[in-house]
């Protein structure tokens, strides 16, 4: 029953004109009140934040805010794989035999994350990794490794909640919601990175189109949500043994090796 109303809510909410709506309030002048509530709310660092709060003419502008260079120091390394998000590191393990991650108990289908199970079988018990950020998070994306962009696509249409609630009774949002996913080649394997967008408002932003992601350079940023998720192919990841799944993560910050 919970599930159902949840999904009825998220459904009546989740239109054209809602998320219109949404995106028109939060890029209007009339949103910049909101910025110091939601900065006590979220208990933002403000030292870290590249601009004061007075800077921000919206809540929009506030959202995709940058961070001073030396707010996040980058693990440098060739065989590093540093975290592409400040982000709830959520969920770590093995794609299945099936092509399908388990978030949340909850399966999700790669092959239809992916949009195909061609490319989804490159990953056939390869290893995920789900970092879901809070509206507090700094919502810009750096690059995990250096590599060499092979693809980029965009799927989905919706984007619904990826939160514990939207993760445990929505429709496979990881797999459904509007996401745009980027190929990566690197000495000895492949990574996905799959962006995927959340609640109402459909918009990641490339910060650049160069064929090489340096890593821990800025390659993108969530206009509103949400989830990042990595997949290796078998036998090319390490998970960082010091990591306690689920755990709190910075941009730069090693989470694990390429085998």
């Amino acid at each position: 029953m919970q599930r159902h109303l949840y999904r009825f809510f998220i459904e009546l909410t989740n239109k054209r004109w809602s998320s219109r709506l949404l995106e028109r309030y939060t890029s209007s002048s009339v949103s910049k009140p909101m910025i110091r509530p939601f900065i006590k709310a979220y208990r933002i660092n403000e030292e870290e934040m590249a601009h004061p709060a007075d800077h921000y003419q919206t809540l929009h502008d506030f959202f995709i805010r940058q961070l001073l260079p030396e707010a996040r120091v980058i693990e440098y390394g060739k065989h590093q794989v540093v975290s592409p998000v400040d982000a709830l590191l959520a969920e770590t393990g093995v794609i299945t035999s099936h092509c399908e991650i388990v978030v949340k108990e909850k399966p999700y289908s790669v092959a239809e994350m992916l949009g195909s199970r061609e490319k989804a079988a490159d990953y056939e018990n390869g290893t995920f990794l789900v970092f879901y950020l809070s509206p507090g998070h700094y919502h810009r994306i750096h690059s995990p490794i250096d590599g060499q962009v092979t693809e980029t696509w965009a799927l989905g249409r919706h984007s619904y909640p990826v939160n514990s609630p939207g993760l445990k009774y929505g429709k496979a949002p990881l797999a459904k919601n509007y996401r745009e996913i980027t190929e990566l080649t690197f000495e000895g394997g492949k990574l996905a990175v799959v962006k995927v967008g959340a609640m109402f408002v459909n918009s990641i932003e490339r910060s650049h189109n160069r064929p090489t992601w340096k890593q821990g350079e800025e390659v993108a940023y969530f206009n509103f949500g949400s989830t990042v998720v990595l997949l290796f192919e078998p036998g090319t990841f390490r998970l960082n043994e010091q990591l306690a799944v689920p755990c709190e993560v910075k941009v730069g910050e090693t989470v694990g090796t390429l085998a």
